[in-house]
């Protein structure tokens, strides 16, 4: 017997088509009955048959409604391609969400944002990614309000003939406020240190500052210390940094730099680092003031999340010297010397370095590990080398192990001198068994 939903068959139809007038009394019910259709189908096939014949009864009639209220026109259509064309024009994003939020400040009355991906899909002029991840398959993490948290990162960009610049980005991690922005010819710590001077004028201390660990950012993943982290923990910031080779950490700032390079590619190639940095701050307006942003609630400017928080305090700086003092354990290792040793630029060594003692009491130099003091693990020395001795000193200028140089050979040297050698390393051979 056939479903109440599924179509009369034809042979049915025809037989309800020629349905004398003068059929007995109650025979419709027996002929439904019999046939599985309820007597609204049969009398609305038989008043289809005797207003357009019995050929138009055959088949079921199309179920397509007239009209559709939420069908788009082409000129609103048309409308939705040219925002997107002017925003790609413009360098900006023209995805369905950028388009839907522009079309809104304009006054227009945007169609649904999948109503617009469908039409941009139907243009051609979007690319279709059907692996992509959904947006709500991300999990993210926000500081809960502004200058809890600023992330630094540099990119390059290239100027007329070829030559590199490099763009510092730093930005707010909760609102993603563009703090500011820094052009320089190199990667290096003078400009780093520049551009958070720069922000901190403008906006306040920040209470942390992330970094990857870049070499002018924040080396002390490699022992050393910057000219930057040596500033931050002068103010209180507590300088962090991206696990190596995560660059997802700084995801903010990363996808920071993919905006910004949209938008500079729309410009005329800049021809000094002036130009480019001209460049840069009228992004960083728009940015900041114009550019709704799809990572914050309700898609506003970061401005406006900027605006809507209050800001940190800012932190308390440290009342020690950042480079802390060796402990009074630490002395039984200590060379006599009648007085302390001169540090700095001028203090007449080939080498002046510092390196962070790591959690065992070893200092890295040269491929070499070099045992310390445990009590001092996690802190900074000096080290000074010339072509004889390398000597390692503290804070103060006072000695704390000195060794003539060892030979190339070496892997470790403890404090008392003891030598063991570097671990051979292995050359790839043919297995004694082939």
């Amino acid at each position: 017997m056939p479903k109440p939903n599924d179509p009369v068959d034809p042979r049915i139809r025809l037989s309800i088509s020629q349905w004398p007038d003068d059929a007995p009394r109650g025979s419709v019910s027996s002929f439904c009955a019999e046939h599985g259709i309820s007597r609204k189908s049969f009398y609305k096939i038989l008043n289809q048959a005797r207003e357009h014949g019995a050929a138009a009864a055959l088949q079921p009639r199309s179920r397509r409604p007239k009209s559709s209220p939420t069908k788009l026109d082409d000129q609103l259509k048309h409308q939705a391609l040219q925002v997107r064309a002017a925003l790609a024009s413009s360098g900006l994003d023209h995805g369905p969400i950028s388009v839907f939020e522009k079309m809104r400040s304009l006054g227009l009355t945007p169609p649904a944002v999948a109503s617009l991906a469908r039409i941009f899909r139907q243009a051609g002029v979007a690319e279709v990614q059907p692996r992509k991840r959904p947006r709500a398959a991300y999990r993210r993490f926000v500081y809960p309000a502004p200058n809890c948290c600023w992330q630094l990162d540099a990119a390059e960009y290239v100027l007329t003939g070829g030559r590199k610049a490099v763009i510092f980005q730093l930005q707010d991690d909760h609102s993603r406020l563009a703090v500011a922005s820094h052009v320089a010819t190199g990667e290096t710590a003078e400009a780093a240190l520049a551009v958070v001077q720069k922000g901190i004028d403008e906006h306040g201390v920040p209470q942390k500052l992330l970094t990857d660990n870049g070499a002018a950012l924040n080396p002390s993943r490699r022992g050393a210390v910057g000219q930057l982290f040596t500033y931050l923990t002068s103010l209180g910031v507590e300088p962090i940094t991206g696990k190596p080779g995560k660059p997802t950490t700084q995801g903010k700032n990363e996808r920071f730099h993919q905006t910004l390079f949209r938008f500079l590619d729309a410009q005329p190639l800049a021809a000094s680092i002036d130009q480019l940095q001209q460049q840069v701050d009228a992004f960083d307006l728009i940015y900041n003031t114009q550019r709704p942003h799809q990572g914050l609630p309700g898609r506003i400017t970061p401005a406006a999340a900027w605006a809507a928080t209050p800001v940190v305090d800012p932190p308390r700086p440290a009342p020690a010297p950042v480079e802390p003092q060796a402990p009074a354990t630490a002395t039984a290792a200590v060379v006599e010397r009648p007085e302390s040793l001169p540090l700095g630029p001028d203090s007449g060594w080939a080498g002046d370095e510092i390196r962070k003692v790591n959690k065992v009491g070893q200092v890295h130099v040269k491929g070499i590990r070099y045992q310390i003091s445990n009590a001092l693990a996690r802190q900074y020395v000096h080290v000074l080398w010339d072509q004889e001795t390398i000597i390692f000193v503290d804070n103060n200028g006072e000695v704390l192990i000195e060794h003539p140089w060892p030979p190339k050979t070496t892997g470790h040297i403890s404090n008392r001198g003891q030598r063991k050698p570097a671990p051979r390393r292995r050359t790839p051979g043919l297995s004694p068994m082939s």
